[in-house]
């Protein structure tokens, strides 16, 4: 048994042998390699394509999406390999996915980064408003999207009624003049959402919300009272920390009744 050690020993000693294992070994390296390399190129692998046309700014739903085997070889630059990173997202604002077509990643966003993403949240039937704001307003950039706010009316009753000034004339009004808004979206004044990238510091220029045109038409009519030295003021609450947030509503029927008597009321068809 010592000789064999020994004679094995002596056999692994010798340069010329070390040499030969060394190209053998090398050999066998590159050709485990080889293999591997060109199965991993030619394995077809399943990846998400589109099933019908996907127009721009569409949310890619489960329906828009299949799968087929493609060679790795054709998957070059940025494509999207898994549906978890297709559905629910959305198509490019101006682009549009042929039917057949695999998806990548530089045309399938999330809803935050359409420009007009905004106009996805709101319920049928209301209004967009866009309330001006600057930081201070919005309590030192305070106010995100999701949020709900209160609207309070500043204004300077002026009313005049038979040529005599009534006993509250020239008096101040505050009030709440509605509750309960959600806010839709926070922007600078470039247009562009404050609080899309936060390596960026953007200053709030406007939020804005929907609602009833009804009460978009009272809030429009109160920030043009220029002569009543109106002010709207926009105040966070906790609303949006409820289960089941409160419906927005008119919080005082008499700013309302005063808005309308100090402004001409317009039918709208």
């Amino acid at each position: 048994m010592g000789n064999l050690g020994g004679g094995i020993k002596k056999f692994l000693s010798n340069k010329n042998t070390v040499t030969v294992l060394g190209v053998v070994a090398a050999i066998v390296v590159l050709y485990v390699a080889y293999n591997m390399r060109v199965k991993s190129a030619i394995n077809p692998i399943n990846v998400p394509y589109a099933t019908k046309e996907i127009n721009p700014g569409t949310q890619i739903t489960s329906d828009m999406v299949g799968t087929r085997a493609v060679p790795p070889s054709m998957l070059e630059g940025d494509v999207i390999r898994t549906q978890g990173d297709v559905i629910d997202k959305y198509s490019d604002a101006d682009t549009v996915i042929p039917e057949g077509s695999l998806f990548y990643r530089s045309v399938v966003v999330e809803k935050e980064q359409l420009p007009d993403n905004i106009i996805l949240d709101y319920p049928k039937g209301y209004v967009l408003y866009n309330m001006s704001v600057d930081t201070a307003s919005t309590y030192g950039n305070s106010v995100y999207p999701g949020n709900y706010i209160d609207i309070y009316l500043k204004a300077v009753n002026r009313i005049a009624e038979n040529t005599q000034m009534t006993a509250d004339a020239d008096k101040i009004m505050l009030g709440k003049l509605m509750s309960n808004i959600k806010v839709l979206a926070v922007k600078d004044s470039s247009g562009q959402p404050v609080f899309s990238n936060l390596d960026e510091q953007r200053t709030p220029a406007m939020i804005v919300f929907a609602l009833p045109e009804e009460y978009y038409i009272l809030l429009k009519k109160a920030e043009f009272l220029r002569t009543y030295d109106s002010t709207l003021i926009p105040v966070p609450t906790n609303e949006s920390l409820k289960d089941e947030p409160g419906d927005l509503q008119i919080s005082s029927d008499q700013l309302k009744d005063w808005i309308n008597r100090v402004t001409v009321w317009t039918e709208t068809k």
